[in-house]
C-alpha cells in the first residue's frame, strides 16, 4: 500500500524526509504548479508489496493519505519560572493557579504550551515535527524576553496523532473476533475497535466507516502502523453504506470548519505589537548556544 503523510496546510515534505512511504522503491514527483507531490514507481524491478493481500482486486496499489492532526512535544528551559510574573507581563497567557501551571498560545504556528515552575514545558497543536520544534523555540524566546535565563534543552516529540481513511468500509465486529488478543471492541463504550501494535509502538482506533486514528511516538511510526494494519483490515472490507458516507461527510465538514478557525485574522489597534509574533531576525538573533541541545 502507499501511505502519504500530509499536513493541515497542504501536501509537503515531512521533517523525516519522507513525503509518502511505500514498501517498494519509489521516487517523488512534483506537480508543475508545485502544490502537490505524489509517488510514482521507480524504474527497475520493485519488491512485492507485502503480499497479494495488500493489493485490491484489480491488482492496483491503493494510495492512502495520512493527515497529521497534532504533534505533542516537551522540552525544558533549565531555569525556575515565576508563573505570576509571566501571567502579569506575558501576552496570550492564562494562569491556572489550582493546577500550578500557566498556558501560553502562539498564532504562528498555532500552538499551545503548558508551563510549570520547574521549567518543564509541553507544546501541543503543531501539525509536523519541524513545526513543533519551531514553536518550542519561540516559547523559549518569549520567556527569555520576559527576563528569564532560558536554555532550550531536552526537546523531544512525545506523541503524534494521525488520521486516514481506507477506500472501503470495515467489518469491525468480525475483525475484533479474529484478533482478540490485540483488538478491544466495546460498542457500548466506544464505536471503534482499539488495536495496539508492539512494533511499531502505536495505538489505532478503527471505525466501521473505514476511518483509522493512529497515536504513535513519531510521524514515521504513524506511517508504519498504517502499513501494518492495511492487510489486516483489507480482509474484512465491505462496501460503504449511505450512513457511512453521511458520517464521513459530517466529519470532513467538522475538520474543515476547525481548520478555518485557526486562520482567522484579528485586527489589532494602531501601534500594537504582539511579542509572540516573532520575525525571522529574532530566530537568528536567539543565542544558538542556549537554544539548542
Amino acid at each position: 500500500m502507499m501511505a502519504a503523510a500530509i499536513q493541515e496546510n497542504g501536501l509537503q515534505l515531512l521533517p523525516n524526509g519522507n513525503l509518502a512511504h511505500n514498501i517498494g522503491n519509489v521516487e517523488p514527483e512534483t506537480e508543475p504548479d508545485g502544490t502537490s507531490q505524489r509517488l510514482m514507481p521507480a524504474e527497475g524491478p520493485q519488491q512485492p508489496i507485502a503480499q497479494a493481500e495488500n493489493q485490491t482486486d484489480s491488482g492496483e496499489t491503493p494510495e492512502i493519505d495520512i493527515v497529521i492532526n497534532n504533534v505533542v512535544c516537551s522540552f525544558s528551559v533549565r531555569c525556575h519560572l515565576n508563573l505570576r510574573q509571566i501571567a502579569l507581563n506575558g501576552a496570550n497567557v492564562e494562569y491556572r493557579k489550582e493546577n500550578g501551571m500557566i498556558t501560553m498560545k502562539l498564532r504562528k504556528p498555532y500552538t499551545t504550551a503548558s508551563m510549570w515552575s520547574s521549567g518543564k514545558i509541553t507544546c501541543t497543536g503543531a501539525t509536523s515535527e519541524e513545526q513543533a520544534k519551531i514553536a518550542a523555540r519561540r516559547f523559549a524566546r518569549c520567556l527569555q524576553k520576559l527576563g528569564f535565563n532560558t536554555r532550550f534543552n531536552n526537546f523531544r516529540v512525545v506523541n503524534v496523532l494521525g488520521t486516514c481513511s481506507m477506500p472501503f468500509a470495515i467489518k469491525i465486529t468480525a475483525f475484533s473476533e479474529r484478533y482478540k488478543e490485540t483488538a478491544d471492541y466495546e460498542p457500548e463504550l466506544h464505536p471503534g475497535v482499539t488495536y495496539k501494535l508492539k512494533e511499531p509502538k502505536a495505538t489505532l482506533k478503527i471505525f466501521s466507516t473505514g476511518s483509522i486514528t493512529v497515536t504513535a511516538p513519531s510521524v514515521a511510526d504513524v506511517q508504519a502502523a498504517i502499513e501494518r494494519i492495511f492487510p489486516l483490515v483489507y480482509e474484512f472490507r465491505k462496501e460503504r453504506t449511505k450512513e457511512d458516507l453521511l458520517a464521513m461527510e459530517w466529519k470532513r465538514r467538522g475538520q474543515k470548519r476547525k481548520r478555518s478557525y485557526t486562520h482567522i485574522e484579528i485586527e489589532e489597534p494602531d501601534g500594537f505589537e504582539d511579542p509572540l509574533m516573532d520575525t525571522e531576525d529574532d530566530d537568528e538573533n536567539y543565542d544558538s548556544e542556549k537554544s539548542w541541545d
